[in-house]
């Protein structure tokens, strides 16, 4: 019988070697480095996938959906990683897994296409520049004469869009409706409810904008294709992959358990393949913003603010839980409702292309992610 893992195992073996065997080439890279970005489209809850079960505040706020502490994997006796995500454990045991909570962009709103948009445009603003920040990044290691990015999907997301030349890879057979064209839709029409509706229904969201539906195995077979590619020596160096699927309000526990473990298998797939690049990689996971403190009437939760960042990799310094934590007191809480935002996605993005792939400072403040002078590169996170 052909089950689930034996095909995706099967599929990844013959995608390995057809991507070995093609005429796909790249010009030799700037660096050494790898940086690969798992986005998260439609809000991961944070405090789901990295419990606080220790938190008498916790607890409290999430009576239904708090998990306990024979329901996650203590990393320090306070947080806890969600079951779906024991895959992982030995990354975290290596030193080669970080977790950041309490994390996001600048944005303090909550709707969808704008937190997605500013993540990806990195102006500090939604809809704040026509290309993505990390095109710019790889415009400036090498004025975008070599193509150093990789982009793993049916269309090239909008963080890798602009003068920088790219590549793209997607294991679909027939063309996709093109998601800007999609997402520029539902704003036009995002007042109409019978259109949200209709439009989720077609695209197998429950909301237009959460970022679509997670389908089974696409995250995996894209993980041997981007692993592939990376390990190659005049391959890509940086590359961006996707789920959907986060948008939890509704029967969170379950919907989590499933999509959590298929990003755990997807980021163990990229580990094993890229062999001995893994040690000079960096991955990080984030989505565009977390979710409420409290559960809601659904056994899910609504839009937040604070979320949560997953940094894997050999060149990850790891095993600890990093940046500041305010707590989840009624007073620590932003607006009495969401996790207090006190980590920066942009000050991670910064240590990344500066520290790690050796981006010019100076230019990543001012043409990368300009305005954000304020938001430091974080420390403490890079090996060596």
């Amino acid at each position: 019988m052909l089950t689930r893992r034996r095909f995706l195992h099967l599929t990844g073996a013959s995608l390995a070697a057809s991507l070995a065997a093609s005429r796909v080439a790249f010009a030799s890279a700037p660096t050494e480095n790898r940086f690969v970005f798992v986005f998260l489209r439609g809000g991961l809850d944070g405090l789901h996938a990295l419990a606080p079960f220790a938190d008498a505040d916790y607890q409290r706020l999430r009576p239904s959906l708090g998990l306990k502490a024979d329901q996650v994997h203590s990393l320090d006796g306070y947080f806890g990683l969600h079951q779906g995500l024991g895959a992982l454990m030995p990354l975290w045991q290596a030193g080669e897994l970080a977790l950041i909570p309490a994390a996001t962009t600048r944005y303090r709103d909550r709707s969808h296409f704008d937190g997605q948009n500013l993540l990806e445009n990195g102006t500090g603003q939604p809809f704040g520049a026509g290309d993505g920040w990390l095109n710019r990044a790889i415009a400036g290691l090498n004025g975008g004469d070599q193509r150093l990015g990789l982009s793993l999907g049916p269309s090239v997301p909008l963080i890798l869009q602009g003068q920088a030349r790219v590549q793209a890879w997607s294991n679909e057979q027939l063309p996709d409706l093109d998601e800007d064209f999609l997402a520029r839709l539902a704003i036009v029409y995002r007042g109409d409810p019978l259109f949200a509706m209709a439009l989720g229904e077609a695209t197998g969201a429950p909301e237009p904008d959460m970022g679509g539906a997670s389908e089974t195995g696409n995250f995996q077979i894209a993980a041997h294709a981007a692993a592939d590619l990376l390990a190659q020596e005049h391959g890509p160096r940086i590359a961006v992959m996707e789920m959907g699927g986060w948008d939890t309000h509704v029967n969170q526990g379950g919907r989590l358990t499933g999509l959590l473990g298929r990003l755990s298998d997807g980021l163990m797939t990229l580990r094993a393949g890229l062999g001995p690049e893994w040690s000079r990689t960096v991955v990080m996971v984030a989505s565009e913003f977390g979710r409420t403190a409290a559960e809601n009437g659904n056994a899910g939760t609504d839009h937040g603010t604070g979320g949560l960042a997953l940094l894997a990799g050999g060149a990850v310094h790891g095993g600890r839980i990093l940046g500041a934590w305010p707590g989840l007191s009624n007073r620590a809480l932003f607006e009495e409702r969401d996790v207090l935002a006190v980590n920066s996605y942009e000050g991670i993005f910064k240590a990344i292309l500066t520290a790690h792939l050796g981006l010019d400072a100076a230019y990543a403040e001012r043409v990368v992610f300009p305005g954000s002078s304020d938001l430091a590169p974080m420390d403490g996170f890079l090996r060596g």
